[in-house]
């Protein structure tokens, strides 16, 4: 089949590129999540104490490490279970721009939400999990539905709006067992990671990385 312009522009929304960049990265996410389930059985079953010894415990030397191990921490199999969806969902649309971006976002993500946790935190507690990481993958899809242009990104987080309306309150001091710091900060990683690491609408081919996925 002869592809027009852009049909092998994986970052074009309807072109087979995109689709076959898309299911790519999905199988991707989907194997990440069997390696948190993994850890987490791990620190159950083991008693290891992953989420005392390597979560973020805000404002503490012995808790800043955490800053980059907590995203793959969680507090028991519920809170695994609750972010597992959302991560594959949102972190596949991310990773179909690019392996380069994703690993790049996924790090300023990551630093930006962990330190924000660190320095406002509350210091008698100890936080774990995803969460931060899901609300920046929001933050990206949102920003670049702006810097890019791309009408896609935008639907992509109305419905994630739609399943998930009610936990986007968790950027909100709502709960107390819940870091909310974590989250906000995390959608704000989102979105500066996005506008660093966007790709530029003078360029007329895809990232090098996209085939790579």
């Amino acid at each position: 089949m002869t592809l027009g312009p852009g049909g092998n522009d994986p970052n074009r929304f309807g072109t087979e590129a995109f689709y076959a960049s898309l299911g790519r990265a999905f199988v991707a996410m989907c194997a990440v999540v069997p390696i948190l389930f993994l850890i987490e059985a791990l620190d159950v079953w083991l008693g290891a104490g992953f989420d005392m010894a390597a979560g973020i415990i805000p404002r503490r030397i012995d808790g800043l490490d955490g800053v980059f191990f907590s995203p793959f921490l969680h507090h028991g199999f519920d809170h695994l279970y609750s972010n597992s969806i959302p991560l594959i969902l949102l972190g596949t649309f991310v990773l179909a721009a690019g392996v380069r971006r994703f690993l790049w976002s996924t790090l300023v993500i990551i630093l930006v939400s962990g330190l924000g946790v660190w320095f406002t935190g509350s210091p008698n507690s100890i936080v774990v999990g995803a969460s931060g990481v899901i609300f920046g993958y929001l933050g990206i899809l949102f920003m670049r539905g702006i810097v890019e242009r791309s009408w896609w990104n935008f639907a992509v987080v109305l419905l994630v709006g739609l399943l998930y309306g009610w936990q986007l309150l968790g950027i909100l001091p709502t709960d107390e067992r819940i870091s909310w710091q974590g989250h906000l900060f995390g959608l704000l990683g989102g979105l500066v990671a996005a506008v660093i690491f966007r790709r530029r609408r003078s360029e007329t081919e895809p990232y090098s990385d996209s085939s790579l996925l």
